[in-house]
């Protein structure tokens, strides 16, 4: 049965039984005082408005049957998956460093883990990601592929980043997504503008952008 979002540029045709819910990242070492995003220098209040949105989406997903997957961001304890240009910024060294939630995103740490208001359910895969995109070095494309999944809701933190990186690697893939801009997070609101904007322009190039009302009334039908 085919439903659609109300999004930008146009709306957005799909199937339930196709639709996937993709959280981006949401861990607390993104999203809590104290973890990685904090300790570069940011204010992760601008981040957290993107939890209440989420959960709403969430809820409607799993009350739908809506296949729904997690991702993490993190390295090996002994961080062989994680390159030099990525483990030194500006000189310094945060990934592997110990800090209030443990190492600074190494798996198996506090901070690595999803927040307990988005935590996942029995059932909900989590993709273990050791870059930016959710597709890079992981089995998510397999398994979308196996659940015969063409649209993706992209929710997570942050926009300009792994959210981005995500969509365009999802399109490349044959993917259609749409990004609820409620439900995604910046450090830096200009990048959240604009990182939205390269998603929708041209006719959708890279996804379509909604919002979580529009979501959660789309799964309703």
């Amino acid at each position: 049965m085919t439903h659609a979002f109300d999004a930008q540029p146009f709306a957005l045709p799909f199937d339930p039984k196709s639709t996937a819910l993709v959280m981006i990242d949401m861990q607390r070492d993104f999203v809590e005082a104290g973890g990685f995003g904090e300790a570069l220098g940011n204010d992760v209040s601008l981040v957290r408005s993107a939890i209440e949105p989420c959960k709403r989406v969430l809820e409607v997903a799993r009350q739908k049957g809506l296949l729904v997957i997690h991702t993490r961001e993190g390295h090996r304890p002994d961080l062989t998956d994680c390159p030099p240009a990525k483990l030194t910024r500006g000189g310094k060294t945060f990934i592997g460093e110990a800090g209030p939630m443990g190492r600074t995103l190494v798996r198996g740490e506090a901070g690595h883990d999803i927040i307990p208001e988005l935590y996942p359910i029995a059932g909900e895969p989590i993709i273990d990601k050791p870059g930016k995109g959710a597709f890079y070095q992981t089995d998510l494309h397999l398994i979308l592929q196996n659940s015969g999944i063409k649209t993706l809701i992209v929710c997570g933190v942050t926009t300009e980043v792994c959210v981005n990186t995500t969509v365009r690697e999802a399109n490349d893939r044959g993917y259609e997504c749409i990004i609820p801009e409620d439900c995604v997070g910046s450090y830096f609101p200009e990048f959240q503008k604009y990182a939205l904007e390269m998603i929708k322009a041209q006719g959708a190039i890279f996804g379509w952008v909604s919002d979580a009302n529009n979501i959660i009334k789309g799964l309703k039908g």
